[in-house]
């Protein structure tokens, strides 16, 4: 039995600028950070010539082109193996559709574990970037490459993407009392509402590829703004980077009118209001979690139980994709 395991994550910068529509025209910037919340991956081999997988559904079936989940289809063909004599099945500790990059962990996690079942060794660039040529090239989805990556390394780390896609890791450069009081000062609150990322980033893709000039302005500034946090966050001036984030969330409700809703902008203003310096919705919007920086946790955490919010605590994973035991 294989068990591995790959961290969720939350974008602290640049988000939306690691689509191939952006970064093949402009190049790309992001800074992500890994987060102690996990998509496992469970691989075990069986006594029946069949595969067994369990995810939210269960399949069984004979051969590759039977399997109805496209991940683990594409996964399994990508590294050739055949479709039979193994289980595979998944969890996570938060559920999909919250915008913390659930298919990318999802995904590094799969193929570390069929790597070592395999007895192959992948570096993590490799890992992120296979990950990344089955959900863009093969599967044709609309997503960037942070998932990928920040679930293959770990930490709080910065991406620059150039035009040929090609993908430069470099930890950020916080110092470890501002690195403490970042992991200590931001917080998660779940808003109970799940959405597929689909829809908002097929819109932004498609008025990319069109060349909007709207979106592409758009994604300029965040860009922009993604290098400002970089610096700002470096500097150990976080209250900068707080207000950043504000900035960023009010460029990125404009992007999509699917991007936020009365509730979500109604619960963010409580935030505002109750010690939260800057905040933002993570992922790719419609849903998922807010998440907010302040110098006030016990204030904030009460309003917004009060308003109904669950908070999920977090630090931060310098892991990223690994393996948890094989026996």
């Amino acid at each position: 039995m294989i068990i591995t395991r790959s961290p969720l994550r939350i974008s602290l910068g640049g988000g939306g600028t690691d689509l191939p529509s952006y970064y093949c025209d402009h190049g790309g910037f992001v800074i992500s950070a890994a987060l102690d919340k996990y998509v496992y991956i469970t691989l075990h081999q069986t006594f029946f010539e069949e595969l067994i997988i369990k995810y939210s559904h269960m399949e069984k079936v004979r051969s590759l082109e039977e399997i109805q989940h496209p991940l683990i289809r594409e996964a399994l063909r990508v590294l050739g193996q055949e479709a039979r004599s193994l289980e595979i099945t998944s969890m996570s500790d938060i559920p999909a559709g919250t915008g913390l990059g659930s298919s990318g962990s999802f995904l590094t996690a799969l193929l570390y574990a069929l790597h070592i079942y395999r007895k192959s060794v992948i570096p993590k660039q490799e890992l992120a970037e296979q990950a990344c040529h089955i959900e863009i090239d093969q599967l044709g989805e609309p997503v960037g490459k942070q998932d990928q990556y920040v679930s293959a390394f770990g930490g709080v780390t910065c991406f620059h993407i150039d035009n040929d896609g090609k993908v430069h890791v470099a930890p950020l450069a916080i110092g470890n009392e501002a690195l403490a009081n970042l992991e200590d000062n931001l917080v998660l609150f779940y808003t109970g509402y799940t959405r597929s990322a689909s829809e908002i980033l097929n819109d932004q893709d498609k008025r990319s590829k069109q060349g909007d000039q709207s979106i592409i302005d758009n994604l300029h500034f965040v860009k922009k703004l993604g290098f400002e946090s970089k610096q700002a966050l470096e500097a150990g001036d976080l209250r900068r980077f707080a207000e950043i984030m504000h900035i960023h969330w009010e460029h990125k409700k404009a992007r999509s009118k699917g991007m936020s809703n009365g509730s979500i902008d109604e619960w963010y203003e409580v935030g505002r209001a109750n010690g939260a310096i800057g905040g933002k919705l993570i992922g790719a919007g419609g849903g998922g979690f807010l998440m907010f920086y302040t110098e006030d946790k016990t204030r904030l955490r009460h309003a917004m139980r009060e308003v109904g919010l669950r908070e999920v605590r977090f630090r931060f994973d310098f892991q990223g994709t690994t393996l948890v035991t094989q026996s």
